[in-house]
């Protein structure tokens, strides 16, 4: 398991190493957590995404905790996000809730997750620009890794939709084979096979567009808005993760793509980690696409426009 030579000295391990133990219910997790006389006094729904129900936990103890259920047949999307949460936040640049437990509640026919609540403050002066430099901060992040860096110990979720993460040793390949290829596969219900034809040049010719970054990314996986907010500490936090290993580029253009950030955070965030702005720009469509495609499959033809938009500019007149 060799050791990536970047300038940081933090070491990100990929796999769970809080969080991982299961329990057989809500009830269990907080008496081994909070004590044998604790118990959850109420719950109030948080608002959340549409894949689970979210609460805020008042339990006996004055403790609060933050609940993620599901149905007892999806617990795999909390074992993965917990890996993902765990590995950002072993890395210790950057705030990530701490994970209390997950488990399968049979009788009640649920699964869950618990991290700790985080209660927000005001946001510091600098919020945005400590914001840039924390997550450049993680993107350069020294960790441990397999001779096939790019991918992740396992699959995961992007939203509901599954998310392949095969280690590969070339980023552009894994692109295409973990990302591009499976989302294209579920969208040929909605693309005509001209358009199926052109997104294969895009695949065949995937080294003409995309780079070899210089160094592999622990990368948040979905990082919009919605999947940040302030913490205790007035600065940015990030939650509900899609993470694997990859090009940072991917990362910054998902903060982009449903409404980018004020400017002050890619300045900042350039500071610390270099960006080739003009490359990146021209790539920028292609990681666009998998989160569009993505959108595509899981909600319906009102992102087809988007996605063919992006095919035809990549592809022109292309056969």
């Amino acid at each position: 398991m060799p050791l990536l030579p970047w300038c940081c000295k933090m070491k990100v391990h990929l796999s769970p190493e809080e969080g991982n133990k299961l329990y057989s219910s809500v009830d269990n997790m907080v008496k081994t957590l909070f004590g044998a006389a604790a118990s959850v006094l109420s719950t109030a729904p948080v608002h959340g995404g549409d894949i689970n129900d979210a609460y805020r936990v008042s339990l006996s103890t004055g403790d609060y905790i933050f609940l993620k259920t599901n149905s007892a047949a999806n617990v795999n999307f909390f074992l993965t996000e917990a890996a993902g949460l765990q590995a950002l936040r072993s890395s210790g640049k950057i705030g990530v809730p701490r994970i209390l437990g997950a488990g399968t509640d049979a009788q009640k026919g649920i699964s869950f997750l618990a991290l700790e609540f985080i209660e927000g403050v005001p946001r510091i002066a600098s919020y945005w620009e400590t914001f840039g430099h924390q997550l450049a901060e993680l993107h350069r992040a020294e960790f441990l890794s397999y001779e096939n860096r790019f991918g992740f110990h396992q699959d995961n979720y992007i939203g509901a939709s599954p998310q392949k993460n095969q280690p590969c040793e070339k980023w552009i390949d894994f692109y295409r084979e973990c990302r591009l290829l499976p989302q294209l596969a579920m969208a040929e219900r909605y693309l005509d096979p001209s358009f199926m034809k052109k997104a294969d040049h895009i695949l065949e010719h995937l080294d003409s567009y995309l780079r070899e970054p210089d160094f592999p990314s622990l990368l948040h996986g979905d990082l919009w808005s919605g999947n940040m907010l302030c913490g205790p500490d007035g600065k940015a936090w990030i939650i509900d993760p899609a993470a694997y290993v990859g090009d940072f580029e991917a990362d910054l253009a998902m903060t982009q793509l449903f409404g980018s950030l004020p400017e002050r955070f890619y300045d900042a965030y350039s500071e610390v980690n270099p960006v080739d702005w003009k490359g990146y720009r021209e790539r920028k469509g292609l990681y666009d696409l998998y989160h569009l495609l993505n959108h595509l499959n899981l909600f319906g033809r009102g992102y087809l426009r988007s996605v063919v938009e992006i095919i035809e500019r990549y592809t022109g007149a292309a056969d």
